[in-house]
């Protein structure tokens, strides 16, 4: 399985914030990101998305179908997005577009099986790969729009 931890990209402040729009910096990295991703994921890759409206702006710039779903909000929990995304079973790829500290504490817990806050750029990409049942995960890539643009 490809577990793939894509962090909204740059919001505005305010309240409510389930209800923060991207920032125009927020929508160029949106932008990037998503044409990156859209040319490296698997055709049959599941996408599921936060609730709060910067992720569902981020994902759209992606431009493929994706689920919005409610255990992925601000309020979740990491063990919470992990069984929505069913890791590591899960025969599909699956994208996760979310919020930190929780991607970051998704990244952890599936690499070292601890719970820690890593920290995930904005618009930043932690793609992480299980071959085999006994296997261990690997980090596949870990980059930010900065890096993608040059990646070209």
């Amino acid at each position: 399985m490809e577990l793939i931890l894509w962090r909204h990209a740059e919001a505005e402040p305010g309240e409510p914030d389930a209800l923060r729009e991207l920032t125009p910096k927020g929508q160029r990295h949106a932008a990037r990101m998503g044409a990156w991703l859209d040319r490296k994921l698997p055709p049959a890759c599941r996408i599921l998305v936060s609730p709060a409206t910067r992720c569902i702006q981020t994902v759209e710039a992606l431009g493929r179908r994706y689920e919005v779903v409610e255990a992925l909000g601000t309020e979740s929990s990491a063990e919470a997005i992990i069984d929505a995304c069913g890791w590591p079973e899960h025969r599909q790829p699956v994208l996760i577009v979310g919020h930190q500290p929780l991607l970051g504490q998704v990244a952890s817990m599936v690499l070292c099986g601890d719970k820690q806050d890593w920290r995930i750029r904005k618009a930043g990409v932690f793609w992480i790969e299980h071959k085999e049942p006994e296997g261990a995960p690997y980090i596949r890539l870990v980059a930010g729009p900065d890096v993608i643009g040059k990646l070209r």
